[in-house]
């Protein structure tokens, strides 16, 4: 559930302010934890039988046949939005680490880390299912929160020392009203993205053994809570402690603004490199699925390992171009966050909601919804102009391939 958008938020701060920043992250977070809760209730919504497998699809469930068709298609563009942004995330940070410890051999490509991820994801992408995926996405999961700590930690200790010499200035970054307009939708796409993981929640619960007696949607939702959780203990601490410490001068990947103690921002840029390799997979798994299934019913490809290697490498070199053609870190955030993240992360779950349980008119979870659906559009709508309007600005000062 941590991803790397966590190290945009601070950015986002920059943008809206502490009020509204603040604000804006615990809205999502209550917002995003009711539609993961949609979810999981959804994922058996017939008693005492589990839902179609859809067997061309690979080993994974999707639930009911109208989430299938309602959550599919934007499934698919969430974990592709996700991959690609995670491949300019991996290069840009295992560049900041190289920029730290070899400091002489700085003006080393982005592209050509970019390259290496991509080259490692090559490798690892060759693993058959989820299961094997245990150890790699435990990695993750402990990476994630290691510099997640670091981050919020080493801003603090900067902000300390740099408050008693000068103050950080707080205004919004934008010095004319279109750019702060601009700037707003930029951030609440940002924000959107750091709350990216309903899209393989539903690919996780297929796996845990379920029966009429014990549902999968009790352990599911347990680890919900331990997720969340521990998403406020990384989120609120580095979006605060980052914005406190530099302001509206903060980088759109707070660890790049970070230079001080080298070795422990290096380490902290190396575990980002390593949460993104194991969070790519698991974003990437129920893509290859789908890949493998439309290539072996429509093109008539033999199961196998050629299969496997073809189709997975030529997805891996395909956002991997895609990342090095528009490496904005911050603009990705803010145009994927709201065009792709949005809709599954804060309105679909509710639409699937309304249709298939029919709350009561005036009871909680009609305003709930209805909340939740009209904020969710908005982000929708907006946040991708915001981060057009980013992109357009990095590629005044960008060559390819750089």
């Amino acid at each position: 559930m941590v991803g790397a958008g966590v190290l945009g938020l601070p950015y986002a701060m920059s943008q809206l302010g502490w009020v509204p920043g603040i604000i804006g992250i615990t809205l999502s977070w209550l917002i995003t934890l009711y539609t993961l809760w949609q979810l999981v209730e959804l994922h058996e919504d017939v008693p005492g039988k589990r839902f179609d497998r859809y067997p061309e699809l690979g080993e994974h469930a999707f639930g009911p046949k109208l989430g299938y068709w309602i959550v599919m298609p934007q499934q698919l563009a969430v974990q592709v939005a996700t991959n690609i942004v995670y491949m300019v995330t991996g290069g840009k940070s295992l560049k900041k680490t190289w920029d730290l410890i070899i400091p002489h051999l700085s003006n080393v490509r982005k592209t050509y880390f970019i390259l290496i991820f991509a080259a490692v994801q090559l490798f690892l992408s060759q693993i058959p299912n989820f299961n094997s995926l245990k150890v790699i996405s435990l990695l993750a999961a402990v990476m994630s929160f290691s510099y997640s700590a670091i981050a919020c930690i080493t801003c603090i200790i900067f902000g300390v020392k740099n408050h008693n010499v000068s103050k950080a200035n707080y205004g919004i970054r934008a010095k004319t009203t279109a750019g702060m307009i601009f700037d707003v939708f930029n951030a609440i796409g940002t924000i959107a993205f750091s709350f990216a993981g309903h899209s393989v929640v539903l690919e996780i619960q297929a796996t845990i053994p379920s029966t009429p007696e014990k549902p999968s949607t009790k352990p599911m939702w347990k680890g919900v809570v331990v997720a969340y959780l521990i998403v406020a203990l990384c989120y609120f601490p580095v979006a605060i402690a980052g914005f406190w410490a530099y302001g509206n001068a903060v980088e759109d990947d707070v660890l790049i603004s970070l230079e001080h103690p080298p070795w422990l921002i290096s380490l902290a840029n190396f575990m980002v490199f390593l949460h993104v390799v194991g969070s790519w997979q698991v974003f990437a798994m129920p893509v290859f699925d789908m890949l493998e299934a439309y290539l072996v019913k429509n093109l008539n490809f033999t199961p196998g390992t050629p299969l496997r290697i073809i189709g997975r490498s030529g997805y891996v070199v395909i956002t991997a171009f895609v990342g090095i053609c528009i490496p904005f870190f911050g603009g990705l955030l803010g145009f994927f966050g709201g065009l792709i993240f949005a809709p599954i992360s804060y309105f679909i779950p509710c639409i699937m909601w309304q249709i298939l349980r029919k709350p009561k008119r005036w009871s909680f979870h009609w305003f709930a919804c209805w909340i939740s659906n009209v904020l969710g559009v908005l982000i929708m709508v907006l946040s991708p102009i915001g981060g057009t309007r980013e992109i357009i600005l990095s590629f005044k000062s960008y060559k390819f391939f750089s």
